[in-house]
């Protein structure tokens, strides 16, 4: 009985005493959250400032992604003078005009989010003119056309037209029509053809100055490159043209998919995806602000960059820099979509996927998941046995290991940086070749498969 009652006594202490605990612990948690903001639900826990954070980045990221054009019109609509091409000479410009129907044959998409319900029923009822620039003006006026932003003075007259990032790596859904749809951020522009938009410019000096050329020698190459095509080193090396006499710009790569890759472009060497953002704001969309690169300070590497100081560009006043690190958060955060339904055989994708981690050898360079090398994921010309031509414009003389999720989104113009592999089948029987794999037409079937499940 002694023993019972001891006992109960124990537990009944340890009752009163888990109590006083419970409402210690309450005092004591409220006046640390008091003092600290370490409470559960306060604004100032770590975690969730933490979160907030990330989402706010996130937000802005996307926003600088989408609109933002880093002070490049003074570039595009100040010094080339797109706007005015793209008004026409009713409006105020020059030439005939851009109409909606010529902005959608050269790629330029339009946001559906963005037009008001008004517009879309007349554009279903066919009651809006798409052969009228005025048209395309309005349109940017609403800031629907995706990676084009229009600067407006008090009269509601197109002053100037700047790019973002959009402009090349984005998309739309088609859902509404034909180029009118939901964007689809980090897709690649499969049928943007920067080269001719560009030739449309009515003032093209500042371009012919740059890299030293007459005017037609520059239309040229503009219109050499074809849709979903361009060339982010012209401007630095001169080269417009392969040895074999192909123009020399490459494929518009995804802005997806890159979490967790090192290099992130063709040309291995060239950096990183902020470097990279750094790169083209600076250098390609021709924004104001900062950039140093002393590599491109090679007179025979890259000659029109030694020649014009561009590795090492200085603005008094930056518009790129403070975004830098919300458009680096903002394109990490991009995932791959999924392959369409029904657009790969299943069961042979299974099939192909053992041989893709096998016999095929393709998982020594594409590890899974992130299916590039988990490290310097860049190879030399000869280790995948192709011509040097593109590798060696850039500063490590080699090719990135490209990922291989969605292909379906970046295939329209075929595979590789120039595209000079029609299909996957092409591309399994290049490597069956290169390595010696001796793969079987069905074990090769099967691969390309597994591919296009990715």
């Amino acid at each position: 009985m002694a023993i019972v009652r001891k006992a109960a006594l124990s537990l009944g202490t340890l009752a009163a005493v888990a109590g006083l605990l419970l409402l210690g612990g309450i005092i004591f948690n409220g006046t640390v959250a008091a003092i600290t903001g370490f409470g559960g639900s306060d604004s100032r826990n770590p975690d969730i400032a933490t979160n907030r954070q990330a989402e706010e980045l996130f937000k802005e990221g996307r926003r600088i992604f989408r609109f933002d054009t880093f002070g490049d019109q003074a570039f595009w609509g100040g010094q080339l003078r797109l706007h005015d091409a793209i008004k026409g000479g009713t409006l105020g410009g020059v030439g005939p005009g851009v109409s909606p129907k010529t902005a959608l044959a050269v790629g330029l998409r339009v946001d559906v989010k963005a037009l008001p319900k008004s517009l879309r029923q007349a554009l279903a009822e066919g009651n809006v003119d798409l052969d009228d620039p005025a048209t395309t003006v309005a349109l940017l006026k609403l800031n629907s056309v995706v990676g084009v932003k229009g600067f407006f003075n008090g009269e509601d007259s197109l002053s100037s037209v700047g790019i973002t990032c959009a402009f090349c790596h984005s998309t739309v859904d088609d859902s509404f029509a034909p180029g009118i749809g939901r964007r689809l951020d980090g897709w690649p522009n499969q049928d943007l053809n920067v080269g001719v938009i560009v030739s449309l410019a009515p003032n093209k000096k500042p371009l012919t100055d740059l890299l030293g050329v007459d005017e037609a020698t520059l239309n040229k190459v503009l219109l050499s490159w074809g849709p979903g095509m361009y060339d982010a080193e012209l401007n630095h090396d001169g080269k417009a043209f392969r040895p074999d006499g192909k123009p020399a710009a490459t494929r518009i790569p995804p802005a997806f998919g890159l979490g967790g890759h090192n290099l992130a472009t063709w040309g291995a060497g060239w950096g990183t995806v902020t470097y990279w953002n750094a790169y083209v704001a600076n250098t390609q969309m021709m924004g104001i602000g900062n950039f140093f690169d002393p590599r491109l300070n090679d007179p025979e590497k890259y000659p029109i960059a030694a020649r014009t100081g561009r590795w090492n560009i200085r603005h008094d006043r930056d518009l790129i820099t403070s975004k830098l690190e919300a458009l680096h958060f903002y394109q990490l955060g991009l995932k791959p979509p999924e392959p369409p339904r029904g657009s790969f055989d299943r069961a042979a994708a299974r099939r192909g996927e053992a041989i893709f981690n096998g016999k095929g050898k393709c998982a020594d360079c594409h590890v899974p998941p992130l299916f590039a090398e988990p490290g310097y994921n860049a190879h030399k010309p000869d280790e995948i046995c192709i011509d040097a031509f593109q590798a060696n414009r850039s500063p490590d003389n080699g090719y990135v290991t490209a990922p291989l999720h969605a292909l379906f989104t970046k295939s329209k113009r075929g595979f590789y940086h120039d595209g000079r592999f029609p299909t996957l089948n092409a591309v399994v029987e290049h490597y069956d070749g290169c390595f010696g794999l001796g793969l079987e037409a069905k074990e090769k079937s099967d691969v390309v498969q597994f591919l296009k499940s990715l």
